[in-house]
């Protein structure tokens, strides 16, 4: 029988246990002592933030040390990847290859958008479907019917330039962080977006975007209105959806956390699998190829009755059995395209930790008053390239364009008189584009072999190039992401 001072001490320790749990949440600070989160200690907030959320689509992969580079002979006699020890911190990395559906969702959004006022924008985003075209092969429903047709939802979209992918990637941060703050009630669907009036990342953290607002955060503030938009210390909103570089391609492929065993790897990989073969040894799936390659001349896809790879151009992207990251078709179906600049001896130059070879230096444009210049005609933050007033007292780097560094510049020629030629920043005197090298800071990595290679090309370790603004029927892409933090996984994550 319940008594009345039974519910009486009940009520009691309830209240005690809700007294304990608010004095717990109360933080202070470890050097002044004054109280986080609390206006009349002055406002300044400090988030309950836990860790990093995986965004659509993204599989996280523990970083670690890896030796990049060629695994096989090269067939061309290049040496363009010299094996190399590098250090990549854990960061995320697309499931599958951006899909056709996935593209036309942005096409879609583009023309809602700007179609009526700027359609060049989509018009520019759009990809280039007589890619199928053969001088002898009749490839002609390809180029009707590829990209659009819902038989083709699933497949990875070709004919997208290095350009439009990064594009892709834009747009794709923006609306995975506007969906995030719909989801938190901060924002309201506002599906009315034109023009500069859509929601960009950068531009809403300037307060040049406000969008349709349902519940503001506290402003704890005390000269503030008491109502406040999103910052980035808040933890809400992820990091850009990017390409991945070359050297966290590379690692995500091969798909080390297989094979390793305390912090030694067992075997160097050729492939993103154990050994040198292309056929699969499990029991349902025993002889089944592991990608979509070309196994010889003109054969594509195998004979009648016993397919070896069922594909005559790109698969599905969920085709085949995922490596050890699970990620799907990282080698075969269709090269990626990378966020590095190519060079040849790129592997020798680069750091040996988060290695890139590409950056150009940027920082917002300001007005004459030293704000934030306004946004521009597609709602995003204007930036130009740091200059050199700006650079001159720093160690670290001392000019914007980094793409030829120790490959290009003054300092990687000898003999050179440097005094006749007053573009410096350029690679004119060892690559000279179209005369003496087809290569310039324009030309962009792809990794992982496609439909139409040979199997030489599905090793992580080759590499090849093209300029980023050409597009292929063997080229697509898919978006990595920054993880923030720690890059140790924790067991329970794993």
């Amino acid at each position: 029988m319940i008594t009345k001072s039974k519910v009486l001490n009940l009520l009691v320790l309830i209240v005690l246990v809700f007294l304990g749990l608010s004095c717990s949440k109360k933080q202070t600070s470890s050097t002044t002592g004054w109280e986080y989160n609390n206006q009349k200690t002055g406002g300044f907030e400090v988030s309950a933030y836990r860790e990093q959320i995986t965004g659509p689509g993204l599989v996280l992969i523990e970083g670690g040390a890896f030796t990049l580079g060629q695994t096989l002979e090269n067939p061309m006699f290049e040496w363009d990847n010299q094996p190399r020890r590098i250090t990549v911190p854990s960061f995320y990395m697309d499931e599958t290859e951006v899909s056709n559906l996935d593209y036309l969702e942005y096409l879609y959004w583009l023309w809602r958008v700007f179609g009526t006022n700027h359609p060049e924008v989509y018009y520019k985003a759009l990809p280039d479907t007589l890619v199928w075209r053969e001088k002898l092969a009749y490839n002609e429903p390809l180029v009707d019917y590829y990209l659009r047709h819902p038989a083709y939802h699933n497949y990875p979209v070709v004919g997208v330039t290095w350009q439009q992918a990064n594009d892709y990637c834009i747009w794709r941060t923006d609306r995975v962080n506007e969906m995030l703050l719909i989801k938190q009630g901060i924002l309201e669907y506002d599906p009315d977006q034109r023009d500069a009036n859509n929601f960009n990342t950068e531009a809403y953290l300037a307060g040049q975007y406000q969008g349709l607002v349902n519940k503001p955060l506290r402003d704890l503030n005390p000269a503030g209105t008491g109502e406040r938009q999103v910052r980035l210390e808040d933890g809400i909103l992820l990091p850009r959806y990017r390409l991945p570089t070359e050297a966290e391609w590379e690692y995500a492929a091969l798909g080390l956390i297989g094979n390793t065993a305390y912090e030694r790897v067992v075997e160097r990989r050729s492939y993103p699998w154990q050994g040198a073969s292309m056929r699969e040894d499990g029991k349902r799936t025993s002889g089944d190829f592991r990608a979509n390659f070309r196994r010889g001349r003109g054969d594509y896809m195998g004979i009648a009755g016993r397919l070896n790879d069922g594909a005559d151009i790109p698969a599905e992207v969920k085709s085949f059995v995922p490596n050890d990251n699970g990620l799907y078709n990282m080698a075969g179906n269709v090269a990626e395209w990378v966020l590095d600049v190519y060079r040849p001896m790129t592997f020798q130059d680069v750091a040996d930790y988060r290695p890139f070879r590409g950056n150009v230096f940027t920082t917002p444009v300001k007005d004459d008053e030293g704000l934030l210049a306004e946004k521009d005609f597609m709602g995003r933050i204007q930036i130009r390239e740091v200059n050199v007033e700006e650079t001159a007292k720093r160690y670290n780097y001392r000019q914007a364009n980094n793409i030829s560094y120790r490959d290009g510049d003054p300092q990687s020629l000898i003999g050179f008189d440097w005094s006749q030629t007053p573009d410096t920043s350029t690679t004119k005197a060892m690559y000279e584009y179209g005369k003496t090298s087809l290569i310039s800071d324009k030309s962009r990595v792809y990794k992982g072999g496609s439909w139409r290679d040979p199997s030489y090309y599905l090793s992580p370790g080759s590499r090849r190039f093209m300029e980023e603004d050409k597009s292929t029927n063997y080229i697509g892409f898919r978006c990595a992401m920054t993880r923030v933090g720690s890059s140790k996984v924790s067991s329970k994550r794993k």
